[in-house]
């Protein structure tokens, strides 16, 4: 009988994966308000579901009560969340909400699985951020000129990127100096210094009208990812440089700059790596070769690779089943491979839905920055969005064997408060801009239907005045 039940489960949690993704896309489609208001509520079916039945596969493999305290600690927390946000803010996206909530929770659910220890920090310290995040959107409303503050956002950036350079602070962990260690507390600075400079690059691309700006504004940029590179947190350099060549593609709509930006990315990617090849390129090489034949380099640098592999074959398209396969083989599992863990006990369906809500994630803040008036937050949006898909790619492609492994870790998922915190803010952010887009739109609506009254108001009149001529 229990197994009758972990199998109907497994197979109901793909069923509610796929409807939940399928509604990520139809949102963009159907045009009427209460049609897409049924579809969000669907979804919002779809994660608690998902959430019930991962738990009850969970506890019949281990039979642990704390499964069940856990998962009423979840439930309670994503609840919460959902009603209390969108009370405060009733124009808010309730798409990029659910997203937020769903993806946090197959978090959750996947480190309990791997280690109760981490789940219990991940779900303590998520929840502070939901509460302080919450707070960005008003702020955002009361923080006027925020387009005027880039000497701030840069000089804060620049020197909290820096940190990782104080004797005592910085930690050098996987081959890069990019943590932060505050006693209890580590804190990798790129993950929150990535929203400054999206700050950075939107409010130098407002003030921007000479080629001469855009020059000064590029080598501004690339003195974060300088820092970066004597980091050796290359997998960062790739986001940051993706991040500022669409943003100012955005802001110019001249190709030049992006075809431009690639090719200057190529040259000079090949010129550091025949300069610094046997120093800051040292452990990026190990990756490299590791990525190119992990076979060869089994039992060191392509240990890690191969049980990704491993653990995403044997799993194949419907998973082991939550508690049924061997994730822990996998180095760091919780943090940058979680999704080799996820697609070896969930299956690859599950985690090719879980990619497909990142992107509808992609699209739908893509689309509120598009539709902005406001040039700043415009860029901004855009330049978030962009760092959001690209860590995503950057993760899962190091997953999967598609690009060497960077040590980027998967939002809203990995284990790391850093990561969580900074992916929370930028939601948040997004949530803003989205609030503000729907203000612009009800506040044409409302002059056009002004308009239309004062049209129809004088046409009445001149009717009256006819009649009386007449």
């Amino acid at each position: 009988m229990v197994h009758i039940i972990g199998l109907l489960s497994k197979y109901s949690i793909l069923v509610f994966m796929a409807i939940y993704t399928i509604k990520c896309f139809s949102y963009f489609t159907v045009k009427k308000k209460s049609k897409r208001e049924d579809n969000l509520n669907v979804q919002v079916f779809c994660i608690f579901a998902v959430h019930f039945l991962s738990h009850v596969c969970l506890y019949l493999n281990t039979r642990d009560r704390l499964v069940i305290g856990i998962y009423i600690i979840e439930l309670a927390v994503a609840i919460l969340y959902l009603v209390l946000f969108h009370t405060a803010y009733k124009e808010a996206s309730r798409l990029l909400s659910n997203n937020v909530v769903f993806l946090l929770l197959i978090g959750f659910t996947m480190l309990l699985r791997l280690d109760s220890s981490t789940v219990l920090r991940q779900l303590g310290l998520t929840s502070l951020a939901l509460f302080i995040t919450s707070f960005l959107p008003w702020f955002m409303k009361k923080w006027k000129h925020m387009d005027r503050w880039t000497a701030f956002y840069g000089v804060t950036g620049f020197l909290f990127l820096a940190t990782v350079f104080v004797p005592g602070i910085g930690v050098y962990m996987y081959g890069a100096r990019n943590w932060i260690s505050l006693g209890p507390i580590a804190l990798q600075p790129m993950e929150f210094v990535k929203i400054l400079f999206v700050l950075f690059v939107a409010s130098s691309l407002v003030k921007l009208n000479t080629l001469g700006g855009l020059v000064m504004n590029a080598l501004s940029s690339a003195g974060f990812m300088m820092i970066l590179v004597a980091e050796s947190d290359f997998g960062a350099v790739v986001l940051f440089y993706i991040c500022y060549i669409t943003m100012v593609y955005l802001a110019t709509s001249r190709p030049i700059f992006m075809i431009g930006g690639l090719l200057l990315a190529v040259g000079a990617g090949a010129l550091g790596f025949l300069l610094f090849k046997d120093s800051l390129f040292s452990h990026i090489m190990v990756r490299v070769d590791a990525w190119r034949d992990p076979h060869a380099y089994a039992t060191t640098g392509g240990y890690q690779i191969l049980q990704s592999l491993f653990a995403i074959g044997s799993g194949g398209l419907e998973g082991t089943g939550l508690g049924n396969g061997s994730p822990n083989n996998i180095p760091v599992v919780e943090s940058d491979f979680i999704f080799s863990a996820i697609c070896e006990e969930m299956g690859v369906i599950f985690g090719l839905a879980m990619l497909l809500i990142y992107v509808s994630s992609f699209l739908a803040m893509s689309n509120v920055a598009m539709k902005c008036k406001k040039p700043f937050f415009k860029y901004m949006t855009f330049g978030l969005a962009v760092v959001h898909i690209c860590q995503v790619f950057l993760n899962i492609g190091g997953v999967v064997k598609f690009i060497p492994s960077t040590g980027v870790t998967l939002p809203l998922v990995s284990y790391g408060f850093s990561s969580i915190c900074s992916t929370l803010i930028m939601f948040s952010m997004v949530q803003y801009t989205y609030i503000h887009v729907v203000k612009e739109a009800d506040d044409i609506e409302k002059q056009k239907e002004e308009i239309l009254e004062r049209a129809a108001g004088e046409s009445g009149a001149y009717s009256v005045s006819g009649v009386g001529r007449g």
